[in-house]
């Protein structure tokens, strides 16, 4: 493999460390450009030689040889994108080849058949779903998914001084894709924190700042996060992996699905969803417009559902 191709790719993981990526991003942006790699490299080729043919037969490649879902190849070319638009600003290419590919062949059509949507559980449920959890931290980011809202990747990324018990906050490393980075916790969910903290003390073998701790005694992972939600899912009866419908299924982002719909439901304004949310501010009125802190914990307080855990 020649060396010119790995530099191209360290050169990029660095510009996207530079942008601000997240740090947990960086190893499965490297993991399918190595992938790439690897196939162009069987192919004789170098991965800056990529092209409309290469492209298609990686789709093959990937679906008839890894067995690689949908959803995990349209991952895949939206890295490509992004790698080889890096390698046309640097001037190494003349353009991105992905574009024309992506539209082609991984746009998704509407049949106007059944519309597959994201389980969304009644609030019963996710007090089952908690209470379904074997071990007090997993009863504990599970509360947290719900309570907050919270991505996978902010979560993992939580260290213990993020935490504000006395206040009931929680403070989000800076990511580019929230805008605010303050949450609250409900009393449910600081019981439940309070308690893993207990445990936690006598299983930091390693003296981790993280928040949630592996078997290990390391930062608990994306996967850890996904495997616990969807094994205490499938124990509560909420998640059939075997299923190909989307309904069936129960993972960590059906709980950010049940926040932001639950808060509306109980009334709570739009702009206060957005901004618990932590979505990018796009009109120059969310951008100027001053959200009180107090008003937004009051405002989440009183919106919040009780889980009866």
């Amino acid at each position: 493999m020649a060396v010119v191709s790995i530099t191209l790719v360290d050169d990029y993981l660095s510009d996207c460390e530079i942008r601000g990526m997240a740090k947990d991003s960086i190893p499965r942006y490297r993991s399918t450009l190595g992938i790439f790699q690897a196939f162009m490299v069987g192919r004789g080729s170098e991965i800056q030689e990529a092209d409309g043919q290469s492209l298609r037969d990686f789709i093959e490649y990937l679906r008839k040889e890894r067995r690689t879902t949908q959803k995990t190849i349209e991952t895949y070319f939206s890295v490509l994108s992004s790698f080889y638009d890096f390698l046309a600003f640097e001037g190494v290419i003349d353009k991105n080849p992905v574009p024309p590919i992506r539209k082609r062949y991984l746009k998704r059509y509407k049949d106007n058949g059944p519309r597959h949507e994201r389980q969304l559980i009644t609030v019963e449920d996710a007090g089952r779903l908690v209470r379904a959890a074997l071990i007090v931290r997993d009863k504990a980011i599970i509360a947290l998914l719900f309570k907050t809202g919270i991505r996978r990747g902010e979560l993992v990324s939580l260290d213990v001084s993020d935490v504000d018990l006395i206040e009931g906050r929680l403070k989000l490393k800076p990511t580019a894709k929230r805008s605010n980075r303050v949450l609250f916790l409900d009393e449910e969910g600081m019981f439940l924190l309070k308690r893993w903290l207990r445990v936690r003390e006598g299983v930091n073998r390693r003296n981790s700042p993280a928040l949630f701790l592996s078997t290990w005694g390391y930062r608990i992972s994306r996967t850890d996060v996904y495997e616990l939600v969807t094994q205490a899912a499938e124990r509560a009866g909420l998640h059939d992996p075997t299923s190909p419908r989307m309904e069936d299924h129960f993972s960590p982002h059906c709980c950010r699905h049940w926040f932001t719909t639950h808060l509306r439901r109980a009334g709570m304004a739009r702009e206060f969803i957005q901004e618990l949310r932590g979505d990018s501010r796009r009109e120059a009125i969310d951008i100027y417009d001053h959200i009180d802190e107090k008003e937004l914990k009051d405002a989440y307080l009183a919106a919040i559902p009780r889980l009866r855990i």
